[in-house]
């Protein structure tokens, strides 16, 4: 390609990029779902934590399985105490509680923390961290937490992550994304999750 060509190709892209933000110009709160087996969808939400924050926006992040551990991001999210809620609520693997009525109990106070912040208009974004392994697991059910969605203000976002994510939440919401696991150290070399890296 010549460059000549090249500068006619980009200047035709930007032409039609154009138009495109002319056609979409409205705003509205999303609702976000990421689900699938591979890992970062924890991490993909934390960095629209992050981004929101930045534009000095209230934000809210309520953890339903994790918990009986203190992520490193809680320690940082510290820094901005004027501008964030961070409630890590559930008790840890559900492997390790071994007490499905407690978890389920957990999950539900955990839900009723959530709802709170997704009402409430003052928190532009709200993280419902894990919320996806809560319905998968029976924790919560898919009436509720559809229910929930419909408390939204019109431009509030709010993200639902975990794997498993039910067809009836993926259909309700405005974007989905679906981490694919392809490689990973833990399966395939027996490397153990490292600071940093899972937590």
């Amino acid at each position: 390609m010549t460059e000549e060509q090249y500068r006619k190709k980009m200047q035709r892209r930007k032409e039609v990029q154009e138009q495109r933000l002319q056609e979409r110009s409205h705003e509205k709160g999303l609702i976000i779902v990421h689900t699938g087996n591979g890992k970062g969808k924890t991490t993909a939400a934390l960095g629209m934590v992050l981004r929101s924050l930045g534009h000095g926006y209230k934000v809210a992040i309520v953890q339903f399985i994790k918990g009986a551990w203190e992520p490193a991001e809680k320690a940082v999210f510290s820094l901005w105490p004027a501008q964030l809620e961070f409630h890590a609520m559930g008790e840890g693997f559900t492997w390790e509680t071994q007490d499905r009525q407690r978890d389920i109990e957990t999950a539900q106070v955990a839900w009723n923390k959530a709802l709170t912040f997704v009402r409430n208009p003052d928190y532009k974004l709200v993280l419902l961290d894990e919320v996806n392994v809560a319905l998968k697991l029976g924790y919560l059910t898919v009436e509720q937490v559809l229910s929930g969605l419909d408390e939204k203000p019109a431009d509030s976002h709010l993200i639902l992550t975990g794997r498993g994510a039910p067809p009836a939440l993926i259909e309700r919401a405005d974007l989905v994304t679906e981490m694919t696991l392809v490689k990973h150290p833990f399966r395939e070399q027996g490397v153990k999750a490292q600071p940093g890296i899972e937590y």
